[in-house]
């Protein structure tokens, strides 16, 4: 009887950690958790995708008849390099940063049509093809001095290709634009050219001022001679003498201020030893 107990005892605490081990392994197959920044799309093996996803939170699923599949919805940089050709044929180097995120709605069909990788898959070939057939209707030199038009176009292209794949493009900027070794030494000898022209502008403007500043002094003497002539028709030799008394108290008061010049009395005699030594003698 006690062995018989003893067996039921046994036999009922296996049934109970049996199903209390199936209970603790039915979450991993029964749920799944969609983290922050996902969106879970749902294929189900009888009818296929799903046309409804589901946000963050934990969810109920049937083992093997629904498996889910988790999208990052964060945005997420992607930088596109290309060479490609100008309208006048000069090679340039185009870098282009884009911050992209799916579609929620649109992810059933990304996850239809193009998969998991969806970004690979489509953001390169798009943002070639945009950038080459932009960049072919511009000069090199239009890229330069039309960069930010030119930035905009390529972002509206992108933009408009993108969306047809449920892609959304949130930036798209040109980060570095590369010219080719020809036309970079083509920029810097048209700078240079640029530069000697505009000396040359300076050296013609500053030699015709003086030019006219010549005739304008030419003039003004001209004018000033034939006032004096006027004046001396006029009242004869006076201002003549006028002038000639200015001049002599300009020199006047000029000597008077140099320390060479001595001024000897009028009318007086003074011995000035400048010979060093005494007269000759008178010979016998």
């Amino acid at each position: 009887m006690a062995a018989s107990s003893a067996d039921k005892v046994l036999t009922a605490v296996s049934r109970v950690g049996l199903g209390l081990g199936g209970l603790a392994v039915l979450p991993s197959f029964c749920l799944f958790d969609v983290d922050g920044g996902q969106r879970a799309v749902v294929l189900n093996m009888l009818t296929g995708v799903e046309d409804k996803v589901r946000g963050e939170g934990t969810h109920f699923k049937v083992p093997w008849l629904l498996q889910p599949k988790l999208y990052d919805i964060r945005l997420r940089p992607k930088l596109i390099q290309t060479t490609t050709g100008t309208k006048d044929l000069q090679t340039i180097t185009i870098h282009v940063r884009m911050l992209f995120r799916p579609d929620v709605a649109g992810l059933p069909t990304i996850h239809t049509t193009l998969g998991e990788d969806y970004d690979e898959r489509v953001i390169p070939s798009i943002a070639n093809e945009v950038m080459k057939a932009t960049i072919a209707q511009y000069n090199a030199e239009q890229l330069l001095t039309q960069r930010e038009h030119v930035s905009q176009e390529i972002r509206e292209a992108i933009v408009h290709r993108a969306r047809q794949f449920n892609i959304l493009m949130d930036d798209v900027s040109i980060t570095h634009l590369t010219y080719g070794k020809e036309f970079a030494r083509a920029i810097e000898e048209k700078q240079v050219a640029e530069q000697d022209a505009e000396r040359q502008k300076f050296i013609v403007a500053a030699s015709e001022q003086e030019r006219q500043a010549t005739v304008i002094r030419s003039e003004g003497e001209a004018e000033a001679a034939k006032m004096i002539s006027e004046a001396l028709k006029e009242h004869g030799s006076g201002l003549i003498e006028v002038r000639r008394i200015d001049a002599a108290k300009d020199i006047a008061e000029a000597l008077s201020k140099s320390p060479n010049v001595m001024y000897l009395p009028n009318g007086q005699q003074m011995l000035l030893n400048v010979g060093g030594g005494g007269g000759q003698r008178t010979q016998a």
